[in-house]
Order: structure tokens, then sequence, then C-alpha cells
């Protein structure tokens, strides 16, 4: 489930480990990416994170509050159901941290530990603060690495997370 190996990098050699350096910074980037598009609202940016088929399960974050989250599916779904939920009601800021990045040709696993901050945009006091952890495989597409599946456990959380998400 979540990358544990007592080792970051494999490569020996100089040409191997540049290479490794790079997807590494790849696959970290579609996390950024999934992060940043959402708070900057960049339907672009926060797509450009998903494989066409992606799958994103944010259930077990829910579940921890009492919530349901259905599992998304489909790169158009998911932004189009993220961005609406939040467009125009909620502002957001997602810190990654703790990156942890397993490489096996062209898929990668990817876990990292993600702060999320939620506002109600008409009323700052209404907040929820999640600390979560996510487990995501991802796939080459070209230079860069996609999310083919992301799942979001929580570890804890501040706030009123049902009046953020519903």
């Amino acid at each position: 489930m979540y990358v544990t190996d007592n080792r970051a990098l494999s490569a020996t050699d100089a040409g191997a480990l540049a290479a490794e350096l790079r997807d590494r910074t790849e696959v970290i980037d579609a996390v950024y990416r999934f992060g940043l598009g959402q708070d900057l609202r960049d339907r672009d940016l926060f797509a450009s994170a998903f494989a066409g088929d992606a799958e994103l399960d944010f259930g077990p974050a829910a579940a921890r509050w009492g919530g349901q989250a259905p599992l998304m599916t489909g790169r158009d779904a998911i932004t189009g159901t993220i961005l609406a939920l939040f467009a125009g009601r909620v502002d957001t800021t997602h810190v990654v941290t703790n990156p942890r990045v397993r490489i096996d040709g062209d898929a990668a696993r990817l876990t990292a530990v993600v702060e999320a901050q939620h506002l109600l945009t008409a009323d700052h006091g209404t907040h929820a603060l999640l600390k979560n952890l996510y487990d995501v495989d991802l796939v080459r597409d070209g230079a860069r690495w996609v999310i083919r599946r992301m799942r979001i456990e929580n570890v804890w959380y501040t706030g009123d997370p049902k009046s953020i998400f519903g």
C-alpha cells in the first residue's frame, strides 16, 4: 500500500541516476498539480494531474468524519466534480510533504502526507483542516507522469468538514 522502502534511489551510474531523479520529480509534480490546480481554480493544471481513466477515492477520508464520497472515475468527471464542489464557495490550500516514490518502468507509486485547508469563502471562520495520507498509482505519459489511482485517508482533522463537503 504505502511506499516504505528504506532507500530513496536505486540507480548507481550517473545516467541512470539522472533519469531516476527526473522521473521522481515528475511523479511528485503530479500531486503538486493536483493540489495547486484546486487552490488556483486552474482547470487545465488540475486536469493535467490525471490520466484519462483515473480514479479518485476520497471515501476513506470522508468516512473519518461520518461523510460519504463516491469513487470518482475519469479525468473529466474528477475535474468537474472537485472544481464545481468548491467554485465560489470554498477557498483551499494544499501542502504536500514527505513524498516517497517507487518507480517500476512506466508505472510508479507515491505516498505523501497532504495538509488541506478548506475555508468557506463567505466565512473563513467555518473551516476544515485535514491531514491526509495519499496513496497514489501513476503512469508515464510522455515526459510527465499522471495519476491513475489516488486513495486519500484522513489521519486527523479540525473544524467542520461536513460544512465544507456537504
